[in-house]
């Protein structure tokens, strides 16, 4: 039996995470009285019961707590964006490479990818890996995003009766470029400079589609946009991400919907255009391979349990 942890489970993501795992065999969730939840000794008390602990808090909390775990063998999986490009911490997007696989399986403090940067990443970190576009490319992304990215507050203000009309349109933002979520971006891209980032929430609860226009003059010498499918598809085989033909119905021939995986864990992959000029998409949820089920499936590879156990995939 295996302890778990949710410090934060009153949020989006920690709410998830308990209905995920609540009643599953072999794991036991840990829990503490609501108005003790805010108390640090009880919080380290729990933590200290636990084998695992998922951080959904703000950074500042998320930071605090990481403090408290000082000495605790526990598996730290932190869901913030405080941990991401930290030494000593593990980015948990096991797809990145065996290696990147292992160090999850391994490691006792992982951060857990954000929701427009796991669609970035998977998208540019295999070309760059594989020399097909160069770390100096200016890369641009457009991330369309369901409102739930925004939180319980966000969720509130579209869902209320009196919200403002603007809210029935998509809303661009982000707009300094100076995301928190270009970090690691940058980082585990293995890009020199950050991407030009348009993040856009729309009125539509979950799910996220990110697109990244690449010119066949971005390519490196001697690549073509051949070489970027057969990248794709040799690496994202599955079981949580995998490449699929532009033509596939999940597609919707022509018109893309960011809420297509809505409810699922799963990541798609898929290269649209002509030979001059492409358009990279990764398609998945916001609340799915973009939070909840992304740190799952972390724990799963960290505890040695099957890594697609308690997800929800294609």
């Amino acid at each position: 039996m295996k302890r778990v942890f949710v410090d934060g489970g009153s949020g989006t993501t920690g709410l998830r995470i308990k209905e995920r795992l609540s009643g599953i065999d072999g794991i036991e969730l840990v829990s503490i009285p609501d108005e003790k939840r805010r108390d640090p000794e009880e919080r380290r008390r729990a933590i200290f019961r636990s084998d695992v602990v998922f951080l959904c808090l703000p950074d500042d909390a998320a930071r605090e707590a990481a403090a408290l775990a000082e000495g605790s063998d526990a598996v730290i999986i932190d869901t913030s964006t405080a941990h991401r490009t930290a030494d000593g911490w593990v980015y948990g997007m096991a797809e990145l490479s065996p290696e990147q696989r292992s160090a999850v399986a391994s490691s006792k403090r992982t951060a857990n990818p954000g929701c427009h940067a796991s669609g970035f990443i998977a998208l540019a970190a295999p070309l760059v890996g594989a020399g097909i576009i160069p770390g100096s490319a200016r890369l641009s992304a457009t991330s369309v995003t369901g409102y739930s990215g925004g939180g319980k507050k966000m969720i509130a203000e579209y869902e209320s009766a009196d919200r403002p009309l603007l809210y029935g349109a998509p809303r661009l933002y982000g707009t300094g470029q100076a995301h928190k979520h270009l970090p690691e971006m940058k980082k585990y891209s293995r890009l020199d400079v950050p991407p030009v980032f348009e993040p856009i929430v729309a009125d539509f609860y979950s799910g996220m589609l990110v697109t990244v226009p690449l010119p066949a003059d971005d390519l490196s010498p001697g690549f073509t946009v051949s070489d970027v499918i057969d990248c794709y598809r040799e690496k994202y085989a599955g079981p949580v991400v995998k490449y699929l033909p532009p033509d596939d119905p999940l597609f919707g021939g022509g018109y893309v919907s960011a809420a297509a995986l809505s409810g699922f864990d799963s990541m798609a992959v898929t290269v649209f255009g002509k030979e001059d000029r492409i358009v990279l998409a990764a398609l998945f949820d916001n609340l799915g391979k973009g939070a909840s089920g992304s740190a799952i499936q972390c724990m799963n590879i960290a505890l040695g349990r099957r890594e697609t156990d308690s997800l929800n995939l294609l």
